[in-house]
Parts: structure tokens; C-alpha cells; sequence
């Protein structure tokens, strides 16, 4: 009898013992280290590896924030990998994904699409990866940071322009970006909301921010809406497609934004009457900097705004 109750005392003891392991363990694997760490793990910028995705690398405005990332990261010894998703969500997610699985210090992402690239956000969370997030902000997950100009103010900037240029109740149509991404629902809704009441926008459709669909949607809407007066496009490649796509109609007026080098050009020869420019290279060079406060452990702000200018062609001035 004796040796029977020290038999289930020791199987007790057992049974307690690994309850107290597995609960520790469960403890381990669900931490998330990034979310509730105290302390940053302080590194230099010469140890740091950055992981890049941006959403497409056909658009110059992405090459300059590209560019701006690179350009910091050389002068600090930072090794960088970037990728390009060719504006493909799951070409996006896998690239992500692999930068996850190789282990990256941080994460800097463009998204395709801000719903889209939560589940990824998500996943870099769980592994303790910071992610900053550049002209385009991330539906769900955490991120460190977004650096990105006002987009609402911006296209509020676009809407007084033409306002002013065009005169009250006059017909205009507007080139929307890629659907789901933030930078399209936030200038879309600060330009929509200062011309209310004030300009009638006839036709709205969308060209995904590409130069090509930019052509062929203007096209496609003039000849729905031949007495248009303006075109509002919310990104200069869109403005350029349009450019071509408005030949024969050189009354309307075209309003882009982004302020690429191509976009002021043409701003500058009369093709655009206006764009509203963003400094696409300092966007990069502020989020790497992001990186380097973050693991110098030092505050960084949730939103890093980076400025805007409206560029006009000087017979509108």
C-alpha cells in the first residue's frame, strides 16, 4: 500500500512538472519580442539588415525612394536587399515572406495593397521584425512607422488648383490608382471632398497608377465626356498616359501627382498644368533613418511626414 501512494505521489510530482513546463513554453511562443520588449536590442547601422519591398520598380517614383534607401544605407555599411512586386499582392507576400524566413533586422515596405499585406505585417510581428511602411500605410498589424506625404492634403492642394483655374460647376473626370491601396483611398477622398459642391466630376476609373492605363482609360473618358475641362490624376504616371491619351484635346486640363521628373517636365513644357510633388528619395532616406533610430533606441515617430509642394506651369501663376 505504501509503495503504491509514493507510486501516484511520483506521477503527480511528473504530471505537475510538465504542466509548469508546457505553460512555460506556451509563454515562449506566443511573446511576441518586438510588441512587448522593454529594451531594443541595440545595433549599428553597419549590422543591420534591411529587407525592401516596394510595390512596383516600372514607376520612377519607386526607383527614387529605392534610391534615397540605398544611398543612406551605402554611407552607413547597411546590407539591403529589395525587391520589386511588379504591383503583384502575392508576389508581394512572398517576397515578404522570405525576407522573414531569412531573418531580415527590419522590414521596409511600399504595399501593393494595404489590405493585402497585413497577413505579412502580421507575420513580421510575430517574429519580432520591425516594419516601416513608405507612401502607402499597412490595414492591420503593427507598423513602427509610416513615412508618406499627406496624400488627403494633397489632393485637397490638387482640388483648390483647379477650383481656382476652372471656375465653379465645371465638368471634370478623375484617374484613380490601384484599388485597395491607401494612397488612392486617402487622395481620391481629400480631392473628392474640397470640389464637392464646387466642380462636377462626371467620370471616375481607375488605371492602377501605370502610364500605359492611363492613356487608355483618358481615352476611353473623353470620348464619354468630350466637354470635360480637367483631369485629375492621382499619380504623374497616370497624368502622363493621359497627356497622350488627351491629344487633339489640349483644353483639358491635367492635374498629377507625385512630382517625378517626368511629371515636372511636363509641367515645365505645358503638357501638365500642375502636379503636386513629392520628394519620393527623402521618403527613403527617412525611413532607413527610421530603421537606424529604432535600434539606436531612440523615440520614432508613428507617422514621418514628408513635405509637399505644388509645381505649376508659369502661365498659371
Amino acid at each position: 500500500m505504501k509503495n503504491k501512494l509514493v507510486k501516484i505521489f511520483g506521477l503527480m510530482t511528473v504530471g505537475l512538472s510538465l504542466m509548469v513546463l508546457l505553460g512555460g513554453c506556451a509563454i515562449v511562443t506566443l511573446e511576441n519580442p518586438y510588441q512587448k520588449a522593454d529594451k531594443v536590442a541595440k545595433k549599428s547601422p553597419k549590422d543591420i539588415k534591411v529587407g525592401v519591398s516596394l510595390s512596383t520598380l516600372s514607376n520612377p517614383f519607386f526607383i527614387a525612394i529605392k534610391d534615397g534607401i540605398l544611398n543612406v544605407a551605402k554611407e552607413n555599411g547597411s546590407t539591403v536587399q529589395v525587391f520589386d512586386a511588379q504591383n503583384d499582392t502575392a508576389k508581394q507576400n512572398n517576397d515578404v515572406e522570405d525576407m522573414i524566413q531569412k531573418k531580415v533586422d527590419v522590414l521596409i515596405i511600399n504595399p501593393v495593397d494595404s489590405s493585402a499585406i497585413s497577413p505579412e505585417v502580421k507575420a513580421a510581428n510575430d517574429a519580432g521584425i520591425p516594419v516601416i511602411t513608405v507612401d502607402r500605410s499597412s490595414d492591420a498589424g503593427k507598423v513602427l512607422a509610416l513615412v508618406a506625404s499627406d496624400s488627403r492634403e494633397g489632393g485637397q492642394m490638387a482640388a483648390d488648383f483647379m477650383i481656382k483655374q476652372l471656375g465653379k460647376n465645371a465638368k471634370i473626370a478623375e484617374l484613380q490608382g490601384t484599388p485597395g491601396a491607401s494612397a488612392t483611398r486617402e487622395r481620391g477622398a481629400g480631392f473628392d471632398d474640397a470640389v464637392k459642391g464646387k466642380l462636377k466630376i462626371v467620370a471616375k476609373q481607375t488605371a492602377n497608377f501605370d502610364r500605359a492605363k492611363g492613356l487608355t482609360t483618358s481615352e476611353n473618358i473623353i470620348q464619354g465626356h468630350a466637354d470635360i475641362k480637367g483631369m485629375f490624376s492621382q499619380n504623374d504616371e497616370m497624368a502622363l498616359g493621359a497627356v497622350q491619351g488627351l491629344k487633339g484635346h489640349e483644353d483639358v486640363m491635367i492635374v498629377g501627382f507625385d512630382g517625378s521628373e517626368d511629371g515636372i517636365k511636363a509641367v515645365k513644357n505645358g503638357q501638365m498644368a500642375a502636379t503636386v510633388a513629392q520628394q519620393p528619395d527623402k521618403m527613403g532616406e527617412l525611413a532607413i533613418q527610421a530603421a537606424y533610430d529604432y535600434f539606436a533606441d531612440k523615440s520614432v515617430p508613428k507617422d514621418i511626414k514628408s513635405p509637399l509642394e505644388l509645381v505649376v506651369n508659369k502661365q498659371y501663376k
